[in-house]
């Protein structure tokens, strides 16, 4: 056992950014596709601390060219996924295309399960107020800040969505905070 040599390795940060969000001098380079894009002169400096965050700076993001590369990667990965669904024969819906009424859809049919209003037959309702009221208010801010972008059948969507799911809400929290008439003796 003595005359065995021990095993060593080494550990490598191959990370690009410092914790502050500033290119380090000893990151690898950058692939080839990225040579191809324009680069910045400058980094982008931090932006102002998120609310909550107690100042902490939001870190610069991505350059344009990482972006690209990125997105580039992204669809592949899509259209590589997609060929080894379709040679396996597995079925799917012929537009998997990601819109804003299927995220707005998703989103409803998120919040009417933490509602309780739709669960497996035979399970009890157990509603989850503050995540439903979170999921609510999460499809409201998409409203306020997709204002004047929408098309007239995403708004009217996203206005129902809205009204049935904030009903929704007032009717579990009428039946929670409603004491249960006393019991006779």
């Amino acid at each position: 056992m003595a005359n065995k040599e021990k095993e060593q390795f080494v550990v490598q940060d191959r990370r690009k950014f410092t914790a502050e969000g500033e290119l380090r001098p000893d990151a690898p380079p950058a692939r080839e596709e990225n040579a191809a894009q324009p680069k910045q002169s400058e980094p982008p400096q931090a932006t102002e601390a998120a609310p909550g965050t107690e100042g902490e700076a939001m870190p610069a993001p991505p350059s344009a060219a990482e972006q690209h590369a990125q997105h580039t990667d992204y669809k592949a990965a899509g259209k590589q996924i997609d060929s080894m669904l379709d040679a396996a024969g597995a079925k799917r819906p012929p537009d998997m295309e990601m819109t804003f009424e299927k995220l707005v859809l998703s989103l409803y049919m998120t919040a009417m399960m933490q509602l309780g209003m739709v669960r497996e037959e035979e399970t009890p309702a157990r509603p989850d107020i503050v995540s439903a009221r979170q999921t609510i208010d999460t499809i409201s801010l998409l409203g306020e800040k997709t204002k004047g972008n929408l098309t007239e059948r995403e708004s009217h969507m996203l206005q129902n969505c809205l009204f049935e799911l904030r009903m929704a809400f007032l009717e579990i929290m009428k039946v929670l905070t409603t004491a249960p008439p006393p019991e006779k003796k």
